[in-house]
């Protein structure tokens, strides 16, 4: 009777460990005081929102093909407004420039306020990475003001991977959260 408690407990742990590594992971979240998810919708809805790739999530690939194939993933799993994720940079600098920066493999010291002002550092290739582990530092800025911030990992084979849909999901649910708009003073439906 020990040894299938033993069998059971090392199959339970298994299991455990497994539906872990098939999950994805969002960090902490900071919202600038100016965060208005109203603001996101109006500025998003209908339109092209620019997204900012750095770093290389895959390395197996070039860095152009990884983010070729990463725009439908984003897309299929983007946020409530009718918004188009692009890499398109407009033709003329717009004010004020809403967008979207993903890092991936920041360095560890990279803030978002740096990000926003256009400062992205990655981490050295020397530095040790968990195979297939994909790491992202999402940051949604107004010109050089990073309105929300947070980081999400997940393990990851390629774009197409339904575990990084899965994490992009969670990280824009995270980054442009409705629910601090429903809770506003301002915001007419509001419920104490």
């Amino acid at each position: 009777m020990t040894v299938l408690r033993c069998v059971l407990l090392v199959t339970m742990m298994l299991l455990g460990g497994l539906q872990a590594a098939r999950t994805q992971t969002v960090g902490g979240v900071d919202y600038a005081p100016e965060y208005d998810f109203s603001e996101f919708w109006a500025a998003t809805d209908g339109r092209f929102f620019r997204v900012i790739v750095a770093g290389n999530p895959f390395p197996q690939m070039p860095v152009e093909e990884a983010k070729q194939r990463m725009l439908p993933v984003m897309q299929a799993n983007k946020p409530r407004p009718a918004l188009t994720f692009t890499y398109q940079q407009p033709p003329e600098q717009l004010r004020p420039d809403y967008r979207l920066v993903l890092v991936f493999d920041p360095a560890n010291d990279l803030t978002a306020a740096r990000v926003c002002a256009g400062q992205i550092f990655l981490k050295k290739p020397t530095e040790p990475r968990t195979l297939g582990r994909v790491y992202v530092f999402g940051i949604y800025c107004r010109n050089d003001l990073a309105l929300s911030q947070t980081t999400a990992w997940t393990q990851a084979n390629g774009p197409e991977d339904p575990r990084l849909g899965q994490m992009f999901v969670q990280l824009f649910l995270t980054l442009f959260d409705d629910r601090r708009w429903h809770r506003s003073p301002f915001n007419p439906w509001f419920a104490r």
